[in-house]
């Protein structure tokens, strides 16, 4: 395999023409571990490894070979994250950061080409789904240093839509909460609603987009929810847990005018993905952007898989021209569901927080 020529075609290939998830792999090993291609951070990594990436990860089922060391992007500076095949001068698209949940945040690079790869895949999965184009959207969501906010702008302007957005700041909110100040954390996301209000009461917005608690908080203001009904064709959710129970309510009687679609991502793998079509209505079940990103669905007592259908701790990779991350413990539970043909790993459905990570309580608070 010619590094310079075969591994950056596997690697940039069009959106229509993905290698399989292997070769994929296999072709991101040489090019993240490669002297001349590879990023600071995992050349130097790459030492302490009693393995050589290059030639002994031969697929995704591999990916298992590496430790998990996303905490370590608590302190890493970033410029070693950027692999060095990019150019002397190349600089992040974005640097973002993880909600904080399991205490410092952890930065990831996003470069240019990966953002364009994400934001086209879920313009066209929205569409898919029965998102509208040409429609307006307001985003309740987290914009810097959160990756969500920078999606939602470029997703708008694919989508011919103008973005009206509320910022928030879900950090606050945690601390709040892991200080005995529930009241604060309450005032502050009516403080976001109201700002919602204002805009939905004054414009035309066909798309919201928000996270469960802000929904559920929403719900419980019969004119607001009205106003929704009235104007907005359909209701993006991530950034949080959804159970069955909650979903269904609000697909059937709290908002039964609207197209109910939920997202489940991470900023670990610099990306969110989509519910499954085709499933009962009351059926939700997340696929992963594969070649990219791939989920297992682990006993975290052994770290082996565990049987379809039973539920078990989620762990992420995600394998890109632009970042490695893979093998990264997720602080989410979930059933293990098979993924569809040509997808690696697991699918996933009915996720919700562990308790405590890394000996942290696990706050999710608004986001």
């Amino acid at each position: 395999m010619s590094l310079a020529v075969d591994v950056t075609e596997i690697l940039d290939h069009p959106a229509d023409q993905a290698p399989a998830a292997d070769e994929f792999v296999r072709a991101a090993m040489q090019w993240h571990f490669g002297p001349e291609t590879g990023s600071p951070y995992w050349l130097e990594k790459a030492k302490t490894l009693e393995f050589d990436p290059r030639k002994d990860v031969h697929g995704v089922a591999d990916l298992t070979l590496f430790p998990n060391t996303v905490n370590e992007l608590r302190d890493v500076p970033v410029r070693d994250l950027v692999p060095r095949g990019y150019g002397a001068d190349a600089r992040p698209f974005g640097v973002y950061e993880s909600g904080g949940t399991t205490g410092a945040p952890k930065r990831v690079v996003c470069m240019a080409d990966w953002m364009d790869r994400w934001v086209a895949f879920w313009t066209e999965q929205m569409a898919a789904r029965g998102c509208p184009a040409d429609t307006n959207i307001l985003a309740v969501m987290p914009t810097g240093p959160h990756i969500y906010g920078t999606v939602m702008q470029h997703w708008a302007q694919r989508n011919r839509g103008t973005l009206f957005t509320v910022d928030m700041d879900p950090r606050w909110v945690k601390k709040c909460i892991a200080q005995g100040r529930a009241d604060e954390a309450g005032r502050y996301a009516e403080h976001l609603i109201g700002q919602a209000e204002f805009i939905l009461r004054t414009q035309e917005v066909g798309v919201l987009v928000a996270t469960p608690p802000l929904l559920e908080r929403i719900s419980r203001n019969d004119e607001l929810v009205d106003i929704i009904n009235e104007k907005v064709q359909f209701i993006q959710w991530g950034g949080a847990h959804m159970d069955a129970d909650t979903r269904h309510l609000f697909r059937t009687e709290i908002f039964p005018g609207a197209k109910l679609q939920g997202s489940y991502g991470s900023t670990m793998i610099l990306c969110g993905t989509v519910e499954r079509q085709g499933l009962g209505e009351d059926d939700c079940v997340f696929d992963t952007f594969a070649p990219f990103v791939s989920f297992s669905v682990i006993d975290p007592a052994t770290g082996k898989p565990v049987e379809y259908g039973e539920r078990g701790q989620v762990v992420m990779n995600h394998v890109s021209k632009g970042m490695l991350l893979p093998n990264n413990l997720e602080r989410d539970m979930a059933t293990r569901l098979e993924a569809p043909e040509g997808h690696p790993g697991d699918s996933v459905a009915a996720i919700g927080p562990v308790e405590t990570f890394e000996d942290e309580t696990v706050i999710e608070g608004v986001y």
